[in-house]
Parts: C-alpha cells; sequence; structure tokens
C-alpha cells in the first residue's frame, strides 16, 4: 500500500511545487520568519496542563449535573460517582501518558491505533472522527458558546435562534482563525481561558464552602439514602460522569510539540486530573448547600440558579464565564485536533496538503481548517444531539481499544522504551469500564447505537478508494492531485523541513 496514495508519485509533484512557493515568498519574508518551517516544541508544562483542563471543563460543570444526581439516587451517592469518574478517567488518563511517553508522535487515538492494531483500524477511527463525531462535537460547544454569549443582552427574554447560530458562527471562525495564526498566542489564549474557568468555579466553590462552614448541613442529612437508589441506573450515572470528565486525551495530539515528553505529559495528565476532579467535587458540595436535591433537579442550569441565590445581580456574570469556558473547549479542540489530522495525511490516510505548513506562521494551517466545512454544515442544517447519540458508544469504544491496545503492546514489544509505566491493574480496570459502557449502550438504545455502527461502516468503501488500492482511475487521481496543488498555493503551505 502506498503511504502517499492520495497523491501522484509520492506527492513529488506537490512538494516541488511547494519549494517553488517557498522561494517565491522568501524575499517578501522578513529575517525573523526565516527559520526552519516546522511545528516547534512550544507546549510547556503550564500549557500543557491548560490544554487538559481548558478542554476537559466545558458548559456542563456550569448548567446541570443533574443526570448523576437523577441516576445515583442520592446527594452521597452522586458524589461518590463524582469522585469515582475523576479516578477512573485518572487510570485511562495515565495509560494514555505511558502510550505518550513511548510512542513519541501526535495524533493521540489515531497514532496508538495504528501502532497497535495497524492502519485499517487506525483509518476507521479517523473516519467516523472526520465525518461525524468532532464536527458534531465542536457544533455542540459552539452552539453553548453562542447561547450564553447572548444571554446578558436578551434577560429575561429568548434568544432567537438565528441570532444563536450567528455568534456560534462567528465564535467558532475566530478560534479557527486564533489556530491558523500563531500556535504561541493560541497556547497564550488557552491558559487565560483556563484560568478564567477556574476562577468561574471558585465563584461557587467559596461561597459554598463558607455556606458549608456555617452549618449549612441540612441538604446532606440522609446524604447516603438507599430508598432512592436503583442499581440499574447507577451505570447511567458513571456514564454521565464519565462523559463530564472526557477530554483528558488531547495532550496526547500534540506530543510532537510538546518540550521534554517524557517529564511534561505524565506531569500535566497528573496535574489537570487532580485540579479537575477536585474542582467537580467541591461544586457540586457547593450547589447542595444551598439547593436540595430536587431543587437541583428541576433547575435548568445549577450554576445560574446557586447564583441567583447566593449572588444577586452578580449572577449575570455566570453566563459569560459559561462562554468563556466553552470558548476554551473549542479553541483546545480545535489545536489538539488539527494535530490528528496532520498526522493522518503524514500517514498518507489523509491528503498530503494537510500535514504541510504555512510558510511564514509555522502552523498546520490546512489541517485546521479541515473540521471548519463540516461543523458550518452541522451547525445550519444537521441534526447535532441525534448524531452525538449515535456515536458516543464508539467513542469509548474506540477509546477502550487504544488502551487495549496499550496492554497488547506490553506482551507483543516488550522491549518498547517506556519511561513512563503505569501498573497493568490501571489500563484492565479502565478497559472493563469502556467496554461496560459501550454494552450498556447497545442494551439501552439499540437502534441509535445501530445507525452509529451503520456511519462506522462507511469507512469500509472509503478505505479501499483512497488508501488500498494504488491504481484507482486516472480522473480520480488527476482530481485529487490538482486538489492538493490548488489548495497547497492558496494557503500558503509547504512540507515541514526535516
Amino acid at each position: 500500500m502506498s503511504k502517499n496514495s492520495w497523491t501522484a508519485q509520492k506527492g513529488e509533484a506537490i512538494t516541488n511545487n511547494g519549494n517553488s512557493l517557498q522561494c517565491e515568498n522568501e524575499s517578501e519574508t522578513p529575517k525573523e520568519d526565516k527559520k526552519k518551517v516546522e511545528l516547534g516544541k512550544k507546549v510547556t508544562l503550564l500549557r500543557g496542563i491548560s490544554i487538559i483542563v481548558g478542554i476537559i471543563i466545558g458548559a456542563g460543570i456550569f448548567i446541570s449535573p443533574k443526570g448523576i444526581l437523577k441516576n445515583s439516587g442520592s446527594v452521597g451517592m452522586s458524589l461518590v460517582v463524582w469522585i469515582a469518574c475523576g479516578v477512573l478517567s485518572l487510570f485511562g488518563a495515565l495509560s494514555y501518558a505511558e502510550l505518550g511517553t513511548c510512542i513519541k508522535k501526535s495524533g493521540g487515538h489515531y497514532t496508538y491505533m495504528l501502532e497497535a492494531f495497524g492502519p485499517q483500524m487506525a483509518f476507521v477511527r479517523l473516519w467516523i472522527e472526520l465525518i461525524a463525531i468532532r464536527p458534531a462535537a465542536m457544533a455542540v460547544i459552539s452552539l453553548a458558546f453562542g447561547q450564553y454569549i447572548l444571554e446578558p443582552l436578551f434577560m429575561p427574554c429568548d434568544i432567537p435562534p438565528l441570532a444563536v447560530k450567528l455568534a456560534t458562527a462567528i465564535g467558532l471562525t475566530s478560534v479557527l482563525y486564533l489556530n491558523s495564526m500563531s500556535v504561541t498566542w493560541t497556547a497564550r489564549i488557552q491558559i487565560f481561558l483556563t484560568c478564567s474557568k477556574l476562577l468561574a468555579l471558585a465563584v461557587i466553590i467559596v461561597p459554598g464552602m463558607y455556606q458549608l462552614f456555617k452549618g449549612e448541613t441540612k441538604n446532606f442529612e440522609n446524604a447516603f439514602d438507599v430508598s432512592a437508589i436503583k442499581l440499574s441506573e447507577i451505570p447511567l450515572a458513571f456514564y454521565s460522569g464519565m462523559y463530564a470528565y472526557s477530554g483528558w486525551f488531547y495532550l496526547n495530539f500534540v506530543t510532537e510539540e510538546v518540550e521534554n515528553v517524557e517529564r511534561t505529559v505524565p506531569l500535566a495528565i497528573f496535574i489537570s486530573m487532580a485540579i479537575v476532579t477536585t474542582c467537580y467535587v467541591l461544586t457540586n458540595v457547593a450547589y447542595y448547600t444551598v439547593m436540595s436535591a430536587e431543587e437541583l433537579l428541576n433547575s435548568q442550569a445549577v450554576a445560574v440558579t446557586f447564583a441567583e441565590k447566593m449572588l444577586g445581580k452578580f449572577s449575570i456574570a455566570v453566563p459569560v464565564f459559561v462562554a468563556l469556558s466553552c470558548y476554551g473547549s473549542m479553541n483546545g479542540g480545535v489545536f489538539a485536533l488539527s494535530r490528528m489530522f496532520y498526522v493522518a495525511s503524514r500517514e498518507g490516510h489523509l491528503p498530503q496538503v494537510l500535514s504541510m505548513v504555512h510558510i511564514r506562521r509555522h502552523t498546520p494551517l490546512a489541517a485546521v481548517l479541515t473540521l471548519y466545512p463540516l461543523t458550518m454544515l452541522q451547525l445550519f442544517v444537521g441534526d447535532i444531539y441525534s448524531l452525538l447519540n449515535f456515536m458516543s458508544f464508539l467513542r469509548w469504544l474506540f477509546i477502550g481499544l487504544v488502551v487495549l491496545g496499550l496492554i497488547y503492546l506490553r506482551f507483543t514489544k516488550p522491549d518498547l522504551p517506556r519511561p513512563f509505566k503505569v501498573p497493568l491493574f490501571f489500563p484492565v480496570v479502565f478497559c472493563i469500564t469502556s467496554f461496560l459502557m459501550v454494552f450498556l449502550s447497545l442494551y439501552a438504545d439499540p437502534v441509535n447505537t445501530g445507525i452509529g455502527c451503520g456511519i462506522c461502516l462507511t469507512s469500509i468503501p472509503a478505505y479501499f478508494m483512497f488508501i488500498y488500492f494504488e491504481n484507482r482511475p486516472k480522473w480520480l487521481q488527476q482530481i485529487l492531485d490538482s486538489l492538493n496543488r490548488t489548495l497547497q498555493i492558496i494557503l500558503m503551505v509547504v512540507p515541514p523541513e526535516k
């Protein structure tokens, strides 16, 4: 199989054209930009923490943590589930830390599937990410941003749906522009947005803890009342909790840009998970100091209800904090996911132009822009939430397979250097948890999961058409080559220097 089968003669024509493009622009490029065209190692420990924390803490903890309370049956059990999900997520995150330090390539899930199970499985993972999961997930978090950034302007009236979509489109476009222009400024703004999220949580936690120390504990009485607990619903509570913690794997998407990988990746993951778990548990404790379980279940936006009870007029700032939180998740997600497309292109699973770097900005411009058209399409015409339901079980299936790949590599490649190595107990427990959630999805919603499997199966003809068969029709090859060359010239991107 040709590694660059999407381009003729392994992309030589495109590479030569790119070198010409680079020479033509060299005379116009300032001296400070005449450095090696590549993705530099600009992700420090602080930036790594900001990526993980900034993506994990989205809108959920501010809006509606009631799913866990509803399915766990009591206040005490809901807090236990929050802690347990944090520990399980830490197991998965540390497993990814081992993979990131022994396989020092960017790309996250895709790269690890490629190393453990080969190109076919890796392409399946890439395909469903590209055509469905990521556009829908990005559209959902972007819509939350659009909704909450406009909330203070329209209170107490409803926001027109078109206004929400326009604000969403502007926010998404600004994130893409930022990631296209500068890696350094993308990372700096991510740090600022992560600090804003933590400040927002502090605005909830501090008054809540003050109330707790004053003796406001009536809502914690009979916290572990077992009469309302249904064992059949506990897995659903864990499902909601694991979704709230999802995002701990994103630093592994940018491994090649991380300074001192062996130290930074494990440390950033451990610190981030400790911060997120602590913040999540304390935030929920703060909610219960002000609201009873019934009030929390009846609230449509828990953080707003809390703020109205405790902060008075200052509660109008809560939607702004939620919007900033969503924007941070959008920014971090685009930064990380573009690197997966960059690496997949380098491996020959996507058009070669996606593995090229802007000649002056030194950003993977084409890879950054990849999700934009599909996300905008989902935003205005797609049934986003249904698509997310189709894909939720596939997400955990493939994450479980990646961690299973770690166990597989322990036996098939025992001599692979592992600067950071987790006890085997961690990946085993995480795999069992992931596959149980997959089974739960199949059992609880066979129709939607079946549709998700159908979407997944579309990767098979795509793999044979674009990757497996080298002697494809000349007209198709000519279209692909022409598209690559045209995009390279328009975007001013060239292959990174070795």
